[in-house]
Order: structure tokens, then sequence, then C-alpha cells
């Protein structure tokens, strides 16, 4: 099996890649490094590219034979997409028009696209499952939803079956502690409010306290990032046994807030963490829990990482490597 990573430079993308390598694919990593680094990619070869310029993605099906393609690659900041839309509908839709044309042109059958709970908006109801209607109240929950609707179009007109995984929150790092999440500049939650606690930034802003929960603060469903690559992989399976398109959602079903985030990272990492106070951002909803019955049932997955302590070990492990190579850099100079 030959499997295109495209993001595969990134923070799933690279973890998914590291799984396809060990699992015995041979694997293209194409990525333009925006927000990936180079040395986070594990083997396979790698192709520096834009999924923006359509010569540049139809070469690498030219130069490579290519069985699968795993499509990572997009912009991801709901709060930037608020203010840039049109950068936003220009990656992640015409983007990944290009990476299915380009497909279509080299006969490539399958693929499995990275989706978002952003497509839903606000919740109708929670757990949230694949019945809900997707409304999304930001151009990057649009975006997401708009490659949806497109593959089950190029599904019926061109035969390329794919599979959606829509993450609610990728969280934790590589249990053997090679990857982890190192977006430049770092949005989201876990790795600030560690970065805090590591002393690698001075505090935690909470972006809004009067939401309808528990405590005021967004809740959200955290899934560790080795659990969504196992569905990945579940999901190229169940293609090539000649299964449907389809859509799932993907998340531990267990929701947490920001603040019990926060004093959870404070356990697990034995350090106080300073905390400021931070209007709302635009187009952020107030719950956001997964139900992922289907994807158990259908895909044959189910989470192994779920506790949040276990996510947040992880992640805290790989925070203390950064930490400490930001140190040694500092005392080279």
């Amino acid at each position: 099996m030959n499997v295109l990573v495209t993001g595969g430079a990134g923070y799933i993308g690279s973890h998914m890649v590291k799984m396809l390598r060990r699992a015995g694919a041979e694997v293209v990593v194409f990525d333009n490094l925006s927000n990936g680094e180079r040395a986070a990619v594990v083997g396979g070869t790698f192709v520096r590219g834009d999924i923006n310029d359509a010569a540049g993605v139809a070469a690498v099906f030219e130069r490579f034979r290519i069985d699968a393609v795993m499509h990572f690659a997009a912009l991801i900041q709901v709060g930037e997409s608020m203010r840039e839309p049109a950068k936003y509908y220009r990656t992640n839709f015409a983007g990944t028009l290009n990476v299915l044309d380009a497909m279509r042109a080299a006969a490539v059958r399958y693929f499995i696209f990275s989706s978002s709970a952003a497509i839903f908006g606000e919740p109708q109801y929670t757990p949230i499952d694949e019945a809900h209607p997707a409304a999304p109240i930001n151009p990057y929950g649009f975006s997401k939803w708009a490659v949806e609707r497109v593959l089950a179009e190029y599904d019926r007109a061109y035969g390329i079956r794919s599979v959606s995984l829509r993450y609610f929150n990728a969280a934790g790092a590589d249990p053997e502690g090679e990857l982890g999440e190192c977006h430049e500049p770092e949005t989201h939650l876990i790795p600030l409010v560690l970065q805090a606690a590591s002393g690698r930034c001075r505090s935690i802003t909470i972006y809004g306290t009067d939401y309808p929960t528990v405590d005021g603060t967004c809740i959200r469903d955290y899934i560790h990032v080795d659990d969504l690559c196992q569905a990945h992989l579940k999901a190229l399976e169940f293609l090539m046994r000649g299964e449907r398109s389809a859509a799932y959602n993907l998340g531990n079903g267990l929701g947490f807030s920001v603040r019990q985030i926060i004093d959870a990272a404070e356990r697990v990492t034995g350090r106080p963490i300073a905390v400021e106070m931070g209007p709302r951002r635009a187009g952020d909803p107030a719950v956001l829990v997964a139900d992922s019955k289907r994807a158990i049932a259908e895909l044959g997955w189910r989470p192994k990482y779920r506790e949040l302590e276990t996510i947040l070990r992880h992640a805290w492990a790989w925070e203390r490597r950064r930490a400490r190579d930001d140190k040694q850099g500092t005392n080279a100079e």
C-alpha cells in the first residue's frame, strides 16, 4: 500500500506517518511546512509543496504510484477563519479540490478526509451523533462541510470513495515520546496550558467565562492523537474491503471544561498554572461532545487512551522535552 499523506509534517499527520510506516505502508508526505516541521516526518518520502498549487499536486501523482490519500493539509484556526475567510476557503476547499482532481487523473480511488466537529456549529443536542444537522458557524467549519458535500458528488460521479472523520479536539502526544504538538503559533488549549506549567509561557488565557456550562467555560471532547490515527487506519481498511463512502464522529464521548483541563494539568504536572481572563472568541460553541458509537460499530475502532490524565501525561512528557530543548538552545547561544 502506497499512501500519500498531505500535511504529513503537522501534528496529526506526522503521527499518522509513523503509524502507517509501522503498519508496513510506503508513505509519501506532501507538506508546505507552514504549520509543520520537517523533523517531525519520521520515515517515508518527503515532498515539499502546497495543495493550492494544482500543478505541484498533480506532479506528486505522476512521480509516485499512489493507492490512497490521507488528507490532513488545512488551515485550522477558527478565530483566524472569521477574520480571513477567503484564506480558509482557498486552502481548505479549493486546495482539497486540487488533490481530488489529481486523484481522478491518476485513478486513485481511496480518500480519508480530516474533517471536524466544527461542521455542527452550536449543537442542538449532546453528545453529537452523525444524524445531528450540520450548521457550521465559522468559515473553518463551512470549509470542512463543503468538502464533505463535494466528496459525496465525487463518489457518485467519479467513483472516489471516501471516509470523512470528524474530529472533536485532538490532544496528547506520541506515547513513545518521539512526536508531539508544536504549532507555531500554538493555539490549542492543552499545549498552551502545559507551556504555562513548564514556564515556556507566562500564563493561559481563558476566553469566555459566561458560557451556559457548569463553570462558565467552554466544554470540549478531547481525543488522543494516537486514537485518531488508529481510526484512519481502520477507515482505510474499511474502504479497501469494498465498503461505501461514509462519515464518522470521533471523540471520547467525555466533555471537559477549560477550567477542568487546567485543574487536571496542575495535578499531572504538580505545578501551579497562572490564568488570565479574556473575552469570548467569535465562532466558539459552548459545548462539543461526540457520540462515536457508529465508528466503533462500523470501523471496529475503539479509543485506547480515554482518560484525561493519560492524555495530559503524554502531552506533558512532550512539553518537558520541548522546554528542555529550548533551554539547551538558549544556553548554546
